[in-house]
């Protein structure tokens, strides 16, 4: 009797896997995106759940020796921030982002900053020739000795000059145009995204280079490929902000070697991707006061950022009224309109609410609440706010205002910039040259206006 073959179907979106043929996929919801593995795919996905298991035996963890690490500096102090103090040998780090961000900017930027300080750089690209790398270049200000340019797809050549030079640093720009000849399948499909992203992890490991790895996103803004592929790399960062706006934000969503709550605030400049040295005058006006408009301070990490709250209040044409945020979570916008729609008695079921987060960050912390409620009561009653005010405190479903936590840092940026006025939970006693007022309860804002 022949033996039975054993068939495997892999979704080419999020490399979710089924012994049958499904027609939407359980795991991302794409349809038609499973296809069979042949016996060779199937092989090199056992070799490489099998490598990257490991046969080790467990020992007690006072057995252990610490790992110290140890970081060199990318000379971009943004960079250097989200990475957790700066590059990590035998790293290997994943960069996601829009079209036209300025992803593969800041990495040659970055590359030949590295390269000027006497490493060697590995820079390979699968989507531009070397000429073309080379103007770019030019404009970054990034050409040096040090810095090597490969223009290549294929994975074998990429590791053979790996192995003919002692590089430090690697930049794979991008993930998905890069391709193996031991698999049949496409570049950029689940099974070439795998077996490549290993090989790199493999070799930054061995050889202690510091891995960049550039990959496309999907619609939904997430890294195209398997999901398995942001679980390999030791760091995940992306980027935020539109092609059209000078200001990009990158934020970590993994690092292995720091923390994930710090962002960095770059600017687009004709040098390139800079760090952005003004970040406070970035994200708020300090023109006359209108009304709608409120400041807070929101923590980003180990920053104090301060942002104006933009509300507008409209009465509705239509039977439902239109619940809108940018930057906010649109879901907690509604709470706090039921919250004042009971507490103060605001017909808000006949306005049409709209809020916006100026400079095109996400705010995500409960800290900007009592802004927001601010804001929208300025636009309701058409009363301006003073733009040497803060409102910093989080609302609960009973109407209190709640402290939040690195007042005293919020405080402080918040002096540093001219703001007279602070309206928080409670007073505090740090001696500080702004006045203070507590407020308690979500009642007491409407005799703020």
């Amino acid at each position: 009797m022949a033996k039975k073959k054993n068939t495997l179907f892999e979704c080419q979106h999020c490399g979710e896997q089924s012994s049958k043929w499904l027609g939407k996929c359980p795991s991302c919801d794409s349809w038609d995106s499973f296809i069979e593995l042949n016996e060779i795919q199937q092989e090199v996905l056992k070799q490489t759940i099998t490598a990257s298991s490991s046969s080790s035996k467990a020992r007690p963890i006072t057995q252990i020796e610490q790992d110290d690490v140890l970081r060199f500096s990318s000379f971009n102090y943004e960079f250097d921030l989200v990475l957790g103090g700066g590059v990590v040998p035998g790293s290997l780090t994943l960069i996601g982002g829009s079209p036209g961000v300025g992803k593969s900017t800041l990495l040659l930027k970055v590359a030949g900053s590295i390269a000027k300080s006497g490493k060697k750089v590995l820079y390979v690209s699968g989507e531009e020739s070397a000429g073309q790398i080379k103007l770019r270049a030019n404009r970054l200000d990034a050409n040096h000795d040090e810095l090597f340019l490969l223009s290549e797809i294929k994975l074998e050549e990429i590791m053979s000059e790996l192995l003919r030079e002692n590089y430090e640093v690697c930049i794979i720009d991008s993930i998905q145009t890069i391709y193996s000849s031991h698999l049949n399948s496409s570049p950029g499909s689940v099974s070439q995204v795998r077996e490549i992203t290993f090989e790199l992890m493999r070799k930054a490991k061995e050889s202690n280079i510091a891995m960049f790895i550039i990959g496309h996103i999907t619609k939904d803004g997430s890294i195209a490929g398997p999901r398995v592929l942001e679980h390999m790399v030791d760091t995940v960062l992306y980027f935020e902000g539109e092609a059209s706006r000078e200001l990009r934000m990158l934020r970590g969503f993994k690092n292995r070697f720091g923390s994930t709550s710090e962002i960095g605030i770059f600017e687009m400049t004709q040098e390139g991707l800079v760090s952005a040295k003004d970040i406070a005058s970035k994200f708020f006006d300090k023109s006359k006061a209108q009304s709608g408009s409120s400041l807070t301070v929101s923590m980003e990490g180990s920053r104090a950022i301060i942002l104006e709250v933009q509300a507008l209040v409209s009465e509705t044409t239509f039977p439902n009224p239109k619940r809108s945020a940018t930057g906010f979570d649109a879901n907690r916008l509604t709470m706090l309109l039921a919250l004042l729609e009971k507490k103060l008695d605001l017909p808000f079921n006949n306005y049409d609410v709209f809020i916006n987060i100026s400079g095109g960050i996400k705010i995500k912390e409960s800290s900007a609440d009592l802004a927001v409620i601010a804001a929208i009561i300025s636009s309701f009653r058409d009363r301006p706010i003073s733009k040497e005010s803060v409102f910093i405190g989080e609302v609960s479903l009973t109407g209190e205002i709640k402290d939040v936590y690195s007042i005293d840092l919020r405080l402080k940026e918040a002096q540093a910039q001219g703001i007279k006025k602070a309206i928080i939970a409670q007073k505090t006693n740090l001696k500080l040259d702004l006045k203070t007022f507590a407020v308690d309860e979500v009642s007491k804002m409407i005799e703020l206006f």
